[in-house]
């Protein structure tokens, strides 16, 4: 039995270069019964293609271009997205920061006292986190948008046509409110807690329902449909549980 290696040659256009693909032809053994079959050893030879040819390769790398190119644009439309948020989104990120803030606040209030409800005390800790977190995704979709993080002028809700002092946006407990929190006990504090963050998150919720007619971007839409669903949830919550206090 002979054999003999043969070299073949090919361009790569890619890198410049030239691909060699070696195969080894083997001579049939005439002593050997069938090996004087030229026709039957046709059947066994076999053709190695150039990786750019291969049918197979060509498919992953098409596949592997399609998925690269879809991510990319995805991310870039989502940062072009990102760039353009409307008049509202701008005002309301500001307003409701400050309006949040005073709930933290209250919130704080009532969990540093020792005398209060258990089940109620969780739903204010609940408030205080969940609004802390989200005044930090407000101020940072004001520094990534490139504008103010809070409203400088005095005067809110402009950007829903229902232009008002600061202070007395929706919902906004006043100082006294405030202070006879803070001078509470037990179940009147219990009572007063609830009947301001009630207050206080329907008020929200009147901001939230304009500020989501208007959202220029996927991430302002996807924060105020957060905040509308659990400001809901909560003052189903709390108007349960004032309900079940003493008179």
């Amino acid at each position: 039995m002979e054999s003999r290696d043969v070299a073949v040659t090919s361009p790569c256009p890619r890198f410049g270069a030239t691909l060699v693909d070696v195969t080894t032809e083997v001579d049939p053994d005439p002593t050997i019964d069938g090996g004087a079959d030229d026709a039957g050893s046709s059947d066994d030879d076999f053709i190695v293609l150039p990786w750019w040819q291969n049918p197979i390769n060509i498919i992953s790398m098409l596949l592997g271009v399609l998925l690269l190119a879809g991510g990319a644009g995805f991310v870039i439309g989502e940062r072009h997205e990102a760039l353009h948020p409307t008049t509202s989104d701008i005002g309301f990120l500001q307003d409701m920061r400050a309006h949040h803030e005073q709930a933290v606040e209250m919130s704080l209030i009532y969990i540093a006292k020792t005398d209060t409800d258990n089940v109620i005390e969780t739903i204010a800790r609940e408030i205080a986190f969940d609004q802390a977190v989200e005044i930090g995704k407000m101020i940072q979709l004001l520094r990534d948008y490139g504008k103010p993080e809070a409203n400088e002028s005095g005067t809110a809700m402009s950007w829903m046509g229902e232009p008002t002092p600061l202070d007395r946006m929706p919902g906004l407990a006043t100082e006294a409110d405030v202070q006879s929190l803070i001078d509470a006990k037990g179940a009147a504090a219990d009572k007063i807690f609830l009947t301001l963050m009630i207050a206080h998150h329907q008020g929200g919720l009147h901001m939230l329902n304009g500020a989501v007619k208007t959202t220029g971007t996927s991430e302002m839409k996807l924060l105020v449909e957060g905040m509308i669903s659990g400001q809901r949830s909560e003052i189903a919550e709390m108007t349960g549980l004032l309900a079940k206090l003493p008179k």
